[in-house]
């Protein structure tokens, strides 16, 4: 088995992202933006692990919207 399938570990990039639903929505937005960008998918790697890694190595910010920040007071 290979340790790419670990790492980075989910846990730590949940950590970044704030949530589990952030950090799939921002990974999967960023690799439709490699396979658009001819330039930068020539690195021989998968868009969707290219953008983890840009994430994990903080090369990727998230942009939450207000919604995120706003707190449900009944």
């Amino acid at each position: 088995m290979s340790n790419q399938m670990n790492h980075p570990p989910v846990v730590e990039l949940e950590q970044k992202a704030g949530c589990r639903y952030m950090l799939v929505t921002t990974v999967a937005k960023r690799a439709r933006q490699l396979l658009v960008s001819k330039s930068e998918a020539e690195t021989n790697t998968k868009p969707v692990s290219h953008a983890v890694d840009e994430l994990y190595n903080d090369k990727l910010k998230i942009k939450y919207p207000n919604e995120y920040f706003q707190t449900s007071e009944k």
